[in-house]
């Protein structure tokens, strides 16, 4: 290895810039502002004063993290060395890289710089980033990375050596009014309470009486109380909700391209910041179709894959097609290594699961209504919601099932909102079977299966099947793994 090859390089040195701004509301306003509005009088030079401190003080520290960060991409390893009075040095395998994906917010896009993620299969997040580097730049690093080879080292800030371009096919995409379809249905009314917590934020800092304001509204709204109004301002918060989940699903998605290449997909999504993932067949556990309770009924699908690690997701999974019809959900999975999806000769779980779906949920409805039935007779009434978890219990049974296939475990499971694994033989990692005490008196028990980077709910676990065949499904399994 030559002399400027070995040679650590900086980022970029617009990264201090870039640094400095995305530390400023929490660094530079806030502190000022509690210092000038201490008491009930503004005090600008107390406030001015501060800002221009503390904004000194976060320039310098910006300056020196950035002159202390270093990187050097070797033969077989990326040497990371960072920090000012706590040095640190980071040594990943190259071996270990899996995936290198580049993403870029607004600003970044305007002057030309990228974040770069390097994503090995050891956890659930990138392994480390260098945020930021040039565009140029982050291209050479994932060529030279994706490579992996002593030969491929190329001086850092030059071009990579030119490769073959491998054979590119669009398998899935998003226009604008597909991603605006796909926020109607994301909307929550999380965003309410979302919206009111920032209000009350604002209210400290400016000092405003949210309560005397809210309590007159409330007086007009008592005296001049009537349905219509009630529908009004029920119809304001579904709107609120509605056009949150738009502009979060419009951020999120816009421009939604899936591409393979070369046993890898490339996804590249996002209107003010533009991410461009990488996720290498190899890498792939586990196939999950979902179909939402409103969206599924219509015909829509979302489609993802459980992969090693690297995804921004709690459940570690990286989506594939979020709003997608059968047809394209079905070509998106015909792409991955991922045998396909059969319904025909899925078997159902016990029928116990139909009395322990419905004590588990008809019970504590039960008993909630009939203690505040002593209270208040009026809520005796709940007390005929108690059949609807008995209801939903029969049809959870009828839509989970599981089966053995030639390479791999597919389960179904869902009323409402419905999910399809597909999980390879190749890809578990660890198998449990589980008994609950309502379990044992039944005499049925729970199959989970784990796969690798898997973490969160919705697991493609097969519950309240018949004891015997939990164990020969565990054994069959542990067999197939082995």
């Amino acid at each position: 290895m030559t002399e400027a090859e070995a040679r650590p390089q900086r980022l970029h040195v617009l990264t201090v810039i870039l640094r400095f701004i995305k530390r400023a509301p929490s660094t530079l306003v806030v502190p000022p502002l509690a210092l000038g509005f201490a008491g009930k009088e503004f005090h600008p030079v107390l406030a001015f004063g501060a800002f221009g401190a503390i904004a000194a003080a976060v320039i310098l520290m910006t300056f020196l993290d950035w002159w202390c960060f270093t990187y050097r991409i070797g033969a077989e390893e990326v040497l990371i060395q960072q920090g000012v009075l706590r040095r640190s040095r980071r040594s990943i395998p190259r071996a270990r890289i899996q995936d290198v994906s580049i993403e870029r917010g607004p600003f970044a896009r305007i002057v030309g710089l990228a974040l770069v993620k390097l994503e090995t299969g050891g956890g659930e997040k990138e392994e480390a980033h260098l945020d930021s580097v040039s565009l140029a730049e982050a291209e050479r690093l994932r060529a030279l990375l994706r490579s992996h080879s002593p030969a491929a080292v190329a001086q850092a800030g030059d071009a990579a050596a030119p490769e073959p371009a491998p054979e590119r096919r669009t398998i899935f995409a998003m226009s604008l009014g597909r991603v605006l379809i796909e926020g109607v249905f994301g909307f929550s009314l999380v965003w309410i309470a979302a919206i009111y917590g920032g209000l009350h934020y604002l209210g400290e800092i400016l000092q405003l009486d949210w309560e005397e304001l809210f309590g007159e509204a409330q007086r007009v709204a008592v005296a001049r109380f009537s349905i219509v109004a009630l529908v009004l301002v029920a119809g304001l918060a579904l709107l609120v909700s509605l056009v949150a989940g738009i502009v979060r699903t419009l951020l999120r998605d816009y421009g939604f391209t899936l591409t393979h290449e070369a046993g890898r997909f490339r996804r590249v999504r996002g209107l003010l910041t533009r991410s461009e993932v990488v996720i290498a067949d190899r890498r792939i556990q586990l196939g999950l179709v979902h179909r939402g309770m409103i969206s599924g009924r219509l015909g829509w699908n979302s489609v993802e894959v459980q992969t090693l690690g690297g995804s921004t997701d709690p459940s570690g999974r990286q989506g594939l097609a979020p709003f997608a019809t059968k047809e394209e959900a079905a070509e998106v999975l015909a792409a991955t290594p991922l045998p396909t999806f059969e319904r025909v000769g899925l078997r159902p779980v016990a029928p116990a699961h139909i009395l322990r779906s419905a004590l588990r949920h008809g019970m504590p409805v039960a008993l909630v209504f009939a203690i505040a039935g002593w209270f208040l007779p009026l809520l005796w009434w709940g007390l005929l919601l108690v059949p609807v978890p008995v209801i939903v219990a029969l049809f959870q049974r009828a839509h989970h099932r599981y089966a053995l296939r030639d390479t791999s475990l597919q389960v179904m499971r869902g009323v409402l909102s419905q999910r399809d694994w597909v999980v390879p033989f190749d890809s578990i990692q660890t198998l449990t079977v589980r008994q609950g005490l309502l379990q044992r008196w039944l005499g049925v028990a729970t199959v989970s299966v784990d796969t690798a980077g898997a973490s969160g709910w919705h697991r493609p676990n097969v519950s309240d099947a018949p004891l015997d065949a939990a164990l020969a499904l565990a054994e069959a399994l542990a067999a197939k793994v082995d």
